[in-house]
């Protein structure tokens, strides 16, 4: 799955994304809603990556998900 997917599948890794991410709240998975710089931020906001290492998360979560 591309980053393009994942908005389409999000109903579908959405729960992969918080097993992922813990630190992710309910209403953090529902705004971001599958758009794949809305999680960076989050993943940015939540853990204090960078916003480099975060893009390389999200790229790598979108890689290893057979959906």
């Amino acid at each position: 799955m591309n980053r393009d997917q994942l908005e389409g599948n999000w109903t579908q890794v959405k729960g992969k994304a918080q097993e992922k991410w813990g630190k992710l709240t309910d209403d953090d998975i529902d705004v971001i809603n599958g758009r794949a710089e809305q999680l960076e931020g989050k993943i940015q906001e939540r853990y204090g990556k960078s916003k480099e290492e975060a893009r390389d998360e999200v790229n790598q979560f979108c890689n290893s998900c057979n959906c």
